[in-house]
């Protein structure tokens, strides 16, 4: 495999292009282009002035094949993933592939690597890309050798007449390939006329569906890789921002005299939050202003801002208090709320219920706490700003970017290095902002670092929530009515301070789309403000959700006097595709911006996935005192995963985890060892946020600063056993990077209730067990 991965530039795109056998070939993506220009693409002209194109593979007169990645590369191998779809139908040699990374620009479509959509948001545009580039090669090496097209077939990087025995490689077909129309798909009711182009055959995948190493690999294990915090540039400057305390307090007054005086300390300036338009003049991803010390090196600025001495004035967001914040959000799940979804008689199923149980859960804000700190690297010069950094979202960073500056789109370019962890932090690209706002002002090239203490005080945290619900079971044990209250600020509040209610899109997330089949079910959300940043953490509100939904089913399981999995498997009910409007759904399901009719919430897949994890892990429910399995199986990002977990329980409340399974359907697998370790790393994601991870604030002020008190899972912690079964599926690629973590937290909890017989019903875990 070519190790080369490179961050593709306008300049190395003209230079690569303005050499002769080069094939260029252009695809459009979502929401940039007529669906023809999207099938077609558009010939590229190889020695003319450009902007840089969309998704595209070039091929080189040595055979190097070149594949564009337009998504950002933060572990979970977009770029390798991306690689061998198209590699696979373009029928190319893996060895002979090299992968350049994309900078921002609009006619990629969108670049904003978030919601798990690398794969199932282009699998079948990558797919197009490769297939018809192979299509060009194999229609020039007909028009070369005077055969009929019909008759050449590319295998393995080469085109092979079999008739006559010639053959000839990628690269030396590739100028003449160049130079042809580009083909449109057969099955699209072009022109019959035109040069045409088919899809591979599943059977006939060479890459897809096979594990392949990432492509990166190499490069990250000797040190070789680049992420956003090793950027530098000759001159540039470090800077470090003492921001407000509070969330959008501001500076009163600041005395710099023993900052400057630390050596290598050369500017000590204010940094005004960011002015454009919002609500308030405030939110969304403008940066929250400060005071910014600049120096030659990052101990020098940290020891700098230590010196500062600042008095803040805090303003309106200064009374929240995570505890009494928590004591309203509770209250609200009290009382009725605004219905979301209805069916049935509610009201008349509990009043006549044999039994009724009730279940109130809480989750508290999370912060990301991805291994590297946001950084970004800014020149502004004659009028033009560059940046280097590592964001999930270059494109949302160049437009943004201009606007703030006040310059043209055209005079803006966002260059992407690896992200050392993101999580969703790092599509808010704030940080890149400060850079650029800096460097304007000095003059020369600036790098603001954020450290992890700035990274957990500064956070887009994760909504916290409360939860009510309530089930009425018959005589016999079945469920017969569902009622779910749920209430948490909005992500919306961060871009409206006026927004009250959950939107449509975070109540899709495990809430709206229940896929349990009871005959009387209402869902209802509250109102709650926003006191400070929230954004979109993996999985986002699936987490709260899928922890409510799939620990009360146990709950009910368990007063039912069933088995905690086949009640489970009962409340979803026969295999169907579920009909959210005859559900009586009130609101919108986004189904995660794909078409209903090619993902729809199927429940034979999601009871498939459950037993597929029961199985594997030899599911009992007769195991010894201090020693017990859970199950959860949930749908989120268009797949399905269950996971099923073994706890033991000391006398002391010291929990060991001795293995745990997981199964997942995620359709078409592309690089099924890449779906395995996003498996394991969402559940060991999730572990984290389940034991002690949690943030409080108070007077306004979140009250922890780094992994000493804030703390990830450490690895005596974590399962000693961890085992994932990928079922091999024929349906549509889902998402891989977040499902994996949703049906971790209620597999514990319920697994611990059944070593020890207590109820997790608010998290983080903490010393529950001890008590």
């Amino acid at each position: 495999m070519i190790d080369k991965i490179q961050n593709i530039s306008r300049r190395s795109v003209l230079r690569a292009g303005a050499g002769t056998g080069v094939f260029m070939l252009a695809t459009t993506l979502p929401g940039c282009g007529s669906p023809q220009d999207d099938l077609a693409g558009a010939q590229t002209p190889l020695s003319t002035e450009l902007e840089p194109l969309n998704l595209f593979v070039s091929i080189s007169e040595d055979g190097t094949v070149q594949v564009l990645c337009h998504r950002a590369e933060m572990g979970q191998q977009a770029r390798t993933g991306m690689a061998r779809v198209i590699a696979d139908e373009l029928e190319a040699d893996w060895d002979r592939i090299s992968v350049l990374q994309a900078e921002g620009e609009a006619k990629y479509g969108d670049q904003n690597t978030d919601g798990s959509t690398t794969i199932r948001a282009d699998f079948m545009r990558l797919r197009r890309i490769g297939a018809s580039a192979r299509s060009m090669l194999e229609r020039a090496a007909a028009e070369q050798w005077g055969v009929p097209v019909e008759e050449c077939k590319a295998v393995l990087h080469e085109v092979v007449h079999e008739a006559s025995g010639q053959r000839a490689g990628y690269g030396a077909l590739a100028a003449a390939a160049a130079a042809l129309e580009p083909p449109a798909y057969e099955g699209d009711g072009f022109d019959p006329t035109a040069a045409t182009y088919t899809l591979k055959k599943p059977s006939e995948w060479r890459y897809i569906g096979k594990s392949a190493a990432a492509v990166d690999l190499d490069d990250m294990l000797v040190g070789k890789a680049v992420y956003g915090q090793d950027l530098t540039l000759p001159g540039m400057k470090i800077a470090v921002i003492a921001r407000a305390p509070v969330l959008y307090g501001k500076v009163k007054s600041f005395d710099a005299s023993a900052a400057e005086q630390e050596p290598g300390v050369s500017h000590v300036l204010e940094l005004p939050a960011g002015d454009r338009p919002a609500p308030g003049n405030q939110g969304g991803f403008n940066p929250l202003g400060g005071v910014a010390v600049v120096a030659d090196n990052t101990w020098a600025a940290i020891q700098g801002r230590n010196a500062l001495e600042i008095e803040w004035e805090d303003g309106a967001n200064a009374d929240y208090d995570s505890a009494a914040y928590r004591a309203e959000l509770e209250a609200s799940v009290k009382e009725p709320q605004r219905v979301v979804r209805e069916k049935g008689d509610v009201e008349a199923a509990f009043a006549g219920a044999s039994n009724v149980v009730t279940a109130d859960y809480y989750v508290p804000h999370l912060a990301h706490a991805q291994m590297e700190p946001p950084a970004a690297l800014a020149e502004f010069k004659d009028g033009k700003v560059e940046v280097w950094t590592s964001t999930q979202n270059p494109q949302q960073a160049r437009l943004d970017l201009a606007e703030i500056l006040g310059v043209g789109y055209e005079n803006v370019r966002v260059n992407n290095a690896l992200l050392g962890g993101a999580f969703g932090r790092k599509s808010k690209p704030d940080f890149v902002y400060e850079a650029a706002l800096l460097s304007r002002q000095l003059g020369v090239p600036v790098k603001v670092i954020w450290t992890r203490e700035d990274d957990i005080h500064h956070d887009y945290l994760h909504s916290v929530s409360a939860q009510r619900v309530e089930g009425a079971l018959d005589e016999n044990g079945a469920l017969t009515a569902w009622r779910h209250r749920v209430t948490f600020p909005s992500i919306g509040t961060t871009f409206n301070p006026a927004a009250e209610y959950g939107s449509d899109g975070e109540l899709s997330l495990g809430f709206t789309d229940n896929p349990f089949a009871v005959p009387n079910m209402r869902l209802e959300n509250g109102k709650a403000k926003g006191k400070i940043r929230i954004g979109w953490l993996r999985s986002v509100n699936n987490i709260q959700h899928a922890f409510a939904v799939q620990s009360f089913a146990a709950e009910l399981a368990h007063a039912a006097g069933r088995d905690p999995k086949d009640y489970l498997l009962e409340l979803i009910g026969e295999d169907r595709i579920i009909n959210l409007d005859e559900e009586g759904l009130q609101v919108e399901y986004g189904n995660y911006n794909q078409p209903y009719e090619d993902y729809p919430i199927d429940t034979a897949r999601l009871k498939n996935v459950i037993n597929v994890a029961a199985d594997a892990i030899g599911w009992r429910t007769d195991l010894p005192q201090g020693r017990g399995m859970g199950i959860a199986g949930h749908r989120s990002f268009l797949s399905y995963v269950a996971t099923a977990v073994e706890v033991s329980v000391s006398e002391d409340g010291a929990l060991e985890i001795p293995r745990m399974h997981v199964a997942c359907d995620c359709g078409v697998a592309v690089n099924p060892e890449s779906v395995r370790a996003q498996m394991e790393g969402g559940s060991i994601f999730a572990l984290s946020c389940i034991l002690s991870s949690a943030i409080t604030v108070a007077a306004g002020r979140v009250e922890q600063n780094n992994f000493y008190d804030y703390e990830m899972a450490r690895i005596h912690q974590a399962p000693r056993e961890i085992d994932i079964t990928l079922v091999e599926s024929d349906a549509a690629p889902g998402g891989v990077g977040e499902p994996g973590t949703p049906p971790f937290a209620p597999a514990l909890v319920n697994a611990i209730f059944a070593a020890t017989g207590k109820r997790i019903r608010e998290l983080p875990l903490g010393d529950q067990l001890r008590a």
